[in-house]
């Protein structure tokens, strides 16, 4: 069973954090406040869910905090909230993969659609993040020769073709193949294809 998605928000000041508590619990999602980046880098486990980060705070900002969260590759949607944000910060927010940037005072209705979309957001980069990992794994276990049958499908070429260049029979390449797909779990050529092509892309 998947561990259930919390909304966890970091804002150093108190009333924000306890307004923001009331709304996210008011709608019935877990949620964990913390007064400053340091507390929710100590706290944070990995869990599933979403950020709601004000970018001006003492010590390490929001920003510096999404550059920690991308440093680690944890996969956690980030919601910037502020009362005294610009446009180049609200740029490179975004740019840094932030999902929104909203002022305060916001709309609670807003704040809660973005957090509904960021969470799951979040289950579907976790979803990804699987497959991919699942990817590499199979791939590992393919033989040198296996890849090399592998590569020759992905580049277009037929078994003959690559049997004439690996100089085995095309019965042996083959073989060959329905070993790499069964390793990889490919129910057919095409989907063989696109998994190296994923992992070309990652």
């Amino acid at each position: 069973m998947l561990p259930e998605s919390t909304v966890f928000v970091v804002d150093d000041d108190e009333a924000m954090r306890n307004s923001l508590r009331w709304l996210i619990e008011s709608v019935k999602l877990p949620v964990e406040t913390y007064a400053s980046s340091a507390e929710f880098l100590d706290a944070f486990e990995g869990m599933p869910g979403c950020l709601i980060l004000d970018v001006r705070m003492p010590g390490m900002g929001g920003l510096d905090l999404q550059g920690k969260l991308r440093e680690k590759s944890i996969c956690l949607p980030i919601i910037f909230i502020s009362g005294h944000g610009d446009i180049p910060m609200a740029v490179n927010a975004m740019k840094a993969g932030a999902i929104d940037f909203i002022e305060k005072p916001f709309n609670d209705q807003v704040l809660l659609d973005r957090i509904y979309y960021a969470i799951e957001l979040c289950k579907r980069m976790r979803k990804t993040r699987e497959a991919q990992f699942n990817i590499v794994a199979n791939y590992r276990l393919l033989t040198s020769r296996e890849c090399q049958v592998v590569e020759g499908g992905v580049a277009g070429k037929s078994n003959k073709v690559i049997a004439a260049e690996l100089g085995v029979s095309w019965k042996t390449i083959e073989v060959h193949r329905a070993n790499a797909m069964r390793k990889m779990q490919a129910n057919s050529l095409s989907e063989l294809v696109g998994m190296v092509l994923h992992l070309r892309a990652a």
